[in-house]
């Protein structure tokens, strides 16, 4: 029986999602895509699942979409509709849950490995770790919302650059333009991810999740909008568990328990 394309491990309220086709790169197919997506839904529903780790398998990350699969098909425009189509479902998912995604970016990505990458609240990623858009050079169009994350994580003129030219960025100039949170030496990687994926499942992570709400509405809304959302979610967040139980740890100087506050 051949192992799953995606793994999904869950323990101490972290969930380790791992791309799982080492020897094609991570490329996705649609049994990867699917699989993904039963993940993100998994991790998205969840209330036990407090922090998410997406990372790949091997030496890379992920290559993007698979090619033997777009050249074999006879209906090109059907295949690559179905596979974008379930890849972003996946990404919504991961986008819009109460809890941080944690991206560990372990060797080069490109296409929608890529923006699968780029998607994490924190991504960290190793030094042999590199950032390629790709489509050009196979005559194809972005997915999995990079033109929709890239321009915003290091602006318009750089992200045009980017995904016109198709030029490799290194690990190193990721984290210097905001593309990647911070770097790790390949061999620390797997363990400064662990180590940090612990730590925030330990935060509030209700609140953390309705704070990713905000980043995400702040992009498309007026101030005067925003300034009400976060007025709402501040009061919201003040009178809930996680909240009161802060605000009483702060004030009796001890540490929170945020995992038992419900």
């Amino acid at each position: 029986m051949n192992e799953s394309p995606v793994l999904l491990a869950v323990e101490s309220g972290v969930a380790r999602i791992t791309l799982n086709r080492p020897e094609k790169g991570n490329a996705i197919d649609q049994p990867m895509a699917d699989a993904l997506l039963e993940a993100a839904l998994r991790c998205a529903s969840d209330d036990a699942i407090r922090c998410v780790v997406l990372t790949g398998a091997g030496r890379m990350f992920c290559v993007g979409g698979d090619i033997n699969a777009f050249a074999e098909a006879e209906d090109i425009y059907a295949v690559l509709a179905r596979l974008a189509s379930v890849v972003h479902l996946a990404i919504t998912q991961f986008a819009g849950m109460r809890k941080p995604l944690l991206t560990l970016v372990n060797g080069p990505a490109a296409g929608a490995g890529f923006s699968l990458a780029i998607a994490g609240d924190i991504v960290l990623a190793s030094s042999s770790a590199s950032f390629t858009a790709a489509y050009g050079e196979i005559g194809l169009t972005p997915d999995g919302g990079m033109t929709w994350m890239l321009p915003r994580l290091v602006g318009l003129r750089r992200a045009q650059e980017i995904i016109v030219t198709n030029r490799r960025v290194s690990a190193e100039e990721a984290a210097s333009i905001g593309m990647a949170t911070r770097l790790a030496a390949d061999e620390r990687l797997a363990a400064e991810g662990a180590e940090l994926a612990a730590w925030l499942a330990g935060r509030a992570i209700h609140t953390v999740g309705v704070s990713r709400g905000l980043l995400h509405e702040g992009m498309a809304s007026s101030l005067a909008s925003q300034l009400d959302r976060e007025m709402k979610a501040i009061a919201a967040a003040g009178s809930g568990a996680e909240g009161r139980e802060g605000i009483t740890a702060f004030l009796a100087k001890r540490k929170p328990d945020f995992t038992g506050a419900q």
